[in-house]
């Protein structure tokens, strides 16, 4: 065990285990590791008190909301509206986008690159269309389910 002394202080480094660093020798050794479960401990138990609160003082509350911004958020919160639509849009993009770049990767290959860059320009972009329709075909019954649930209930 090494003693650093200083004027207001003392610390003891106690070589045997690590970089476990004991303040003033009162047995604080906690690892970064053991801070850190006991942190992800923590925030769980408050995510939980936070989403219960947000549930019954948001979502379940039987007042409508005044303003503007308290509508929307109760909205949000409530997910009637929904933001998977505009970020699956983005994401077609950026993966058809990227598929028609990567497929020049196979023009360096050379003789049979070829044929697979050319199966990848056409066929590339197609199966991405594919994934991104039969995503939104998910979203497209939830909200044909939502319109019809609403006019149900009026």
């Amino acid at each position: 065990m090494i003693n650093f002394a200083t004027t207001s202080s003392t610390y003891y480094l106690d070589t045997t285990r690590g970089a476990d660093l004991d303040v003033m020798g009162m047995g604080s050794s906690m690892s970064g590791l053991e801070s850190a479960g006991i942190w992800v401990i923590i925030a769980f138990i408050l995510a939980i008190v936070g989403g219960i609160l947000t549930y019954f003082l948001f979502v379940k509350s039987k007042t409508e909301p005044k303003g503007k911004f308290a509508k929307w958020l109760k909205d949000f919160l409530s997910f009637k509206i929904m933001w998977i639509e505009p970020i699956l849009k983005v994401l077609y993009y950026i993966g058809t986008i990227f598929v028609i770049l990567f497929s020049f990767t196979f023009l360096a290959a050379g003789g049979p690159g070829i044929l697979a860059f050319f199966m990848c320009l056409i066929l590339g972009p197609v199966g991405v269309r594919l994934a991104y329709e039969m995503t939104m075909m998910f979203i497209m019954i939830w909200r044909n389910t939502r319109d019809i649930a609403d006019k149900v209930t009026k």
